[in-house]
């Protein structure tokens, strides 16, 4: 019982310590808009803006990754003519 207790409170320890490096990294990817000079962060919010991006277009999703440089483009033009838009 006495490395049962041990163990716990080992993992316990580890699961304190590693929690909060992953969630704090939410929001650290910056995706960088050539074509209006700026960062953007990648995190909740920007992805929710993503996604209704291609659902008012009812088009298929698609990773950002995947899209030409083309594309990304016309996805930051529409991101900054709606500012709002991923929030609420």
């Amino acid at each position: 019982m006495k490395n049962f207790s041990k163990w716990t409170c080992g993992l316990l320890l580890a699961a304190g310590l590693v929690l909060p490096v992953i969630g704090g990294c939410e929001g650290r990817v910056r995706v960088y808009d050539e074509y209006h000079h700026d960062y953007h962060h990648w995190d909740h919010r920007e992805d929710r803006a993503y996604r209704f991006y291609y659902s008012d277009r009812h088009a298929e999703y698609r990773d950002y990754n995947s899209l030409s440089k083309n594309e990304q483009a016309a996805y930051w033009n529409w991101r900054h003519a709606h500012p709002d838009a991923g929030h609420s």
